[in-house]
C-alpha cells in the first residue's frame, strides 16, 4: 500500500539506513520493517510504531518520550541505555529476541507476557514493572534490578545471574530452575553447595 501521506507509513521496508545522518520522519509506522538501520542517539519521541519489526538495528540511547510502541518485535538489536519508561504507556507491547538491552529502564511499565529470548539484560531497571507471565529464555540478568516488581507466573528457568528478593517482589507461581534458585537467596549471604 505504501505511503499515504507525509506522516503515515504502512507496509514499508527500511534497509541499511543511517538515521543518525538523516533522521527518521516523525509519524506513524504500521506494519513496517527496519533491517540493519542505525538509530543510535536518535530522537524518536512522539513517533508511533505499530506491528513493526526491527532486525539487526542499533537503537542505543534513542530518545522515546511519548513514543508509542505496540506489538513490535526487536530481533538481534543493540538497545543500550534506552529509557522505555518515557514511552507512551498505553498498549505498550514488545518482544525481544537476541537483543542487547543492557543499562535500559522499564520503570513502572506493564510488560505482561513479554518474551525475552537470548538477550543480554544486564544492569536493567525493572523497578515497579509488571512482568507477570513473561519469559526470560536464556537471558543474562546480571545486576538487573527487580524491586516491587510483579513477577507472577514469569519464567526464569533458563535465565542466569538474576537476584530477586522474594520479600519485595511478587513471585507467586514464577518458575525457576534449581541452580538459579540461588538468585532468590542472595541477600541472605549464605553458602549453598551444589
Amino acid at each position: 500500500m505504501g505511503r499515504m501521506n507525509n506522516d503515515y507509513f504502512l507496509n514499508e521496508e527500511f534497509k541499511n539506513i543511517d538515521f543518525v545522518k538523516s533522521s527518521l520522519q516523525k509519524g506513524e509506522y504500521e506494519n513496517c520493517s527496519f533491517h540493519g538501520c542505525n538509530f543510535s542517539n536518535s530522537d524518536l519521541s512522539n513517533t508511533q510504531f505499530i506491528d513493526c519489526i526491527f532486525n539487526q538495528c542499533d537503537l542505543s540511547l534513542i530518545k522515546v518520550s511519548g513514543t508509542a510502541i505496540r506489538d513490535t518485535r526487536f530481533k538481534k538489536c543493540k538497545m543500550l541505555g534506552i529509557h522505555f519508561e518515557n514511552c507512551n504507556k498505553l498498549l505498550f507491547s514488545v518482544d525481544f529476541e537476541g537483543c542487547q538491552l543492557d543499562l535500559s529502564c522499564f520503570y513502572q511499565l506493564t510488560l505482561k507476557s513479554t518474551n525475552f529470548s537470548n538477550c543480554s539484560i544486564r544492569e536493567v531497571d525493572f523497578t515497579e514493572t509488571n512482568l507477570s507471565g513473561s519469559t526470560f529464555d536464556n537471558c543474562d540478568l546480571l545486576d538487573t534490578t527487580f524491586e516491587n516488581s510483579v513477577l507472577e507466573n514469569a519464567d526464569f528457568r533458563t535465565a542466569s545471574n538474576y537476584r530477586i528478593d522474594p520479600e519485595i517482589n511478587q513471585i507467586k507461581h514464577a518458575r525457576f530452575s534449581i541452580p538459579g534458585i540461588i538468585g532468590l537467596l542472595g541477600k541472605y549471604d549464605i553458602k549453598i553447595d551444589t
